[in-house]
């Protein structure tokens, strides 16, 4: 399964990156509207924002050496790089994406490399970083364990880890997930590459097991949730139509299923989580 998905994965980001860096920038996640979601901002402004309000939450104020999980095109990268005057390392599964980010660090003559690798099975020595970043690409992994096990690995004794996910809601025996709402997921998995999600205390515990202190977990769904509308808004527009056709079917879906997203959030299924702790 991991190869084929894998090959799914590379395939969705190769067709769609270049369309969603014409019609929505480099920043490939969601957006911060404030903590009720009630602020209004242009998008972009949103997504950085959201840089700045994880950074702050987990109290990172300073890197040198940066590994940026599932890449994309550099948007987080180059930015982290940028603000900590730090070296900043992407991987990405899509070639695309990584020599897109490539020509976006040359070009913006920032110090950041990328290149194409599993999170799974990092090619990096143990402790070669000081800050991991992983934004919206741990719902990607069929073996959630193993890549924050990967995430630890490379961290340096004292680095942090900071994780924003894509999760479902917490359950109990007395609440598991419904038959809809596993419809719902399954619908959502299929079209965006994903494996299955987990739930936030389901990542604690994963990390819990491992070599980490001041470990900490927040659920943001409510901040970011307007993004899908104004995603949405953006997508009927002329431009990225022709986009869209352009991109294929893959891209042309993914669209579709921004509705599915808005749907999870409003029924509070999909939840947007965050996960920081340093290595002992």
């Amino acid at each position: 399964m991991p190869s084929t998905l894998n090959q799914r994965i590379q395939q969705f980001y190769d067709r769609s990156s270049n369309l969603w860096e014409e019609i929505w920038g480099e920043h490939m996640h969601h957006g911060y509207y404030g903590a009720d979601g009630s602020e209004k901002k242009e998008r972009r402004q949103a997504q950085i924002d959201l840089n700045d309000e994880v950074l702050r939450w987990a109290d990172i104020t300073a890197a040198q050496e940066i590994l940026d999980v599932g890449c994309g095109i550099g948007g987080s990268s180059l930015y982290l790089a940028e603000r900590f005057g730090a070296t900043a390392t992407g991987i990405t599964l899509s070639p695309v994406q990584a020599k897109r980010a490539t020509e976006r660090a040359q070009s913006a003559n920032i110090s950041a490399t990328f290149q194409v690798a599993d999170a799974l099975h990092m090619p990096f020595a143990d402790a070669s970083f000081d800050f991991v970043w992983s934004m919206e690409s741990g719902e990607h992994m069929p073996d959630k364990e193993q890549f924050l096990r990967e995430c630890v690995r490379v961290l340096k004794p004292g680095g942090k880890l900071l994780m924003v996910t894509w999760c479902h809601r917490p359950t109990t025996p007395e609440t598991p997930l419904t038959d809809a709402e596993k419809q719902l997921l399954e619908k959502i998995y299929e079209i965006y590459c994903l494996p299955y999600v987990i739930s936030l205390p389901e990542y604690e515990a994963i990390a819990q097991s491992l070599p980490l202190e001041d470990l900490r977990t927040a659920d943001w769904s409510t901040a970011v949730a307007p993004f899908w509308d104004v995603v949405i808004d953006s997508a009927l527009t002329p431009a990225a139509i022709v986009g869209l056709l352009r991109s294929g079917w893959s891209t042309i879906r993914g669209a579709f299923a921004m509705r599915l997203m808005k749907q999870g959030y409003q029924q509070g299924l999909i939840r947007f989580g965050l996960l920081t702790a340093q290595k002992l």
